[in-house]
This record gives C-alpha cells, sequence and structure tokens, in this order.
C-alpha cells in the first residue's frame, strides 16, 4: 500500500519570519526601483523598437529581395543570350568595357 506523506505545516513563528523576509525582500526591489542611481542586475530583453523603424527594416528587406530578384532575372537574360548567340564571358566583358569607357 503506499504510504503517504504529509508535509509538516509550518507553525506561526516560520509563517511570520518568512513572510517578513518576502516583505523586506520587496521593501528594497521598491527602493532600488526608485532610487535613478542605482544599477539594478535585471535582465531584459532586447530593446524596444518603434513601429516606424520595424516597418523601414521591413521595407529595406523588401527592396533589397527586389534588387536581388532583378539581378536574378538579369543574369538569367544575359546567360540565355550568350548562349543564343554562342558569347564566352569574356567576349562579353569586352564588350561591355568597350562599351563602358566610350
Amino acid at each position: 500500500m503506499k504510504q503517504q506523506t504529509f508535509a509538516k505545516p509550518l507553525d506561526e513563528r516560520d509563517k511570520l519570519r518568512r513572510f517578513k523576509e518576502l516583505d523586506d525582500a520587496f521593501a528594497d526591489a521598491l527602493r532600488e526601483l526608485d532610487n535613478p542611481d542605482s544599477r539594478l542586475d535585471i535582465p531584459t530583453g532586447p530593446p524596444v523598437r518603434s513601429l516606424e523603424a520595424q516597418e523601414q527594416e521591413h521595407e529595406q528587406q523588401r527592396q533589397q529581395q527586389d534588387e536581388d530578384s532583378r539581378e536574378l532575372a538579369f543574369e538569367r537574360q544575359l546567360n540565355a543570350l550568350m548562349k543564343e548567340y554562342a558569347q564566352s564571358a569574356e567576349s562579353v566583358r569586352e564588350l561591355l568595357q568597350t562599351l563602358y569607357t566610350r
């Protein structure tokens, strides 16, 4: 048969002592919060960003993705044309260099 163990009930002195410790700790924490010069070692999360900053970041990411997709499309089209006209990468480089210098 299973034995049941019950936690020993705390006597009034223990309860009062624990309550006093908790109350003291809470009062200390409140005093620390009220003191602007205190350096609390409270772990915090990442800084909160404004909605505007998040929207700007999202817009920059979208623009970067658009640019990347345009570059990829250009590269594919260039490769298709090079293949269609049997031009090597070197000859296309020379052509672009010639056009750029003129």
